[in-house]
């Protein structure tokens, strides 16, 4: 991430959510349902989102019983809440771009409290649109170099050869882009290579980084992404600033 390793910062992020390990398993608990439905199918060999937010979940170390539990009672809920996708865009402090992406079964709840995390971050919420201009929309899968003991360059041929776009080394890690229409294949020709993956989803990378040196400001936005990343209808949050 601009200049310092990528895995660090999602490193982060899961000792982060091993404190709410229940929380990250209901979010895609809820991914899974909708995968399902969205889908049309309960088997993932038939339903390759499903297939993706599995394999989300692994990365997550969702337990497979969990999983499979999720799985199975989606495809036997006829009555299971109807969520709607909704993204938010808005900014932080000194002009951070944010994106908020969420599952909800009720819209007027949701907004109010998105609305209010950006506030009480000194923040406010855009039109749709106002900075998703500035992330590129990219399959993104992470490899633990601890995880994986083989040669880059093979790995590299391996990612390349299945339709990856492109191929980075980082200290402990390695990063593979894809199109977002690609990321299926190229998740799956890994997965049957046997590689571990420490990442694997569709992601919004920023195309540039924000710096903030003010204290109260890197107290704001940390304050907005704590109040998004607890809200329970708020799936996935992207951002610009280089933490």
């Amino acid at each position: 991430m601009s200049g310092h390793s990528k895995f660090a910062n999602i490193k982060h992020k899961k000792e982060r959510n091993d404190a709410a390990k229940g929380k990250i398993f209901t979010k895609i608990g809820k991914e899974l349902a909708v995968a399902v439905k969205e889908g049309g199918s309960a088997d993932p060999a038939n339903n390759s989102r499903l297939r993706d937010v599995i394999a989300k979940a692994k990365a997550n170390n969702m337990p497979n019983d969990t999983i499979d539990r999720s799985i199975k009672k989606a495809a036997g809920d006829a009555n299971s809440a109807n969520y709607e996708h909704i993204t938010y865009e808005g900014y932080g402090p000194n002009g951070t771009a944010i994106i908020v992406e969420t599952l909800t079964d009720n819209k007027n709840r949701t907004a109010s409290n998105v609305k209010s995390a950006f506030t009480k971050g000194s923040g406010n919420v855009g039109t749709p649109g106002c900075v998703s201009f500035m992330f590129d929309k990219k399959g993104q899968i992470i490899i633990d170099k601890e995880e994986y003991e083989g040669d880059a360059d093979d790995l590299m041929m391996q990612a390349l050869d299945a339709g990856a776009e492109d191929f980075s080394e980082e200290e402990d890690s390695y990063e593979v882009l894809t199109d977002p229409e690609d990321f299926s294949a190229v998740r799956l020709a890994l997965e049957e290579a046997g590689i571990a993956m420490a990442q694997a989803e569709v992601t919004m990378i920023p195309q540039t980084w924000v710096e903030l040196t003010d204290e109260k400001d890197i107290q704001n936005i940390r304050r907005t992404l704590d109040l998004l990343e607890d809200d329970d209808d708020v799936q996935n949050v992207y951002h610009n600033w280089n933490e």
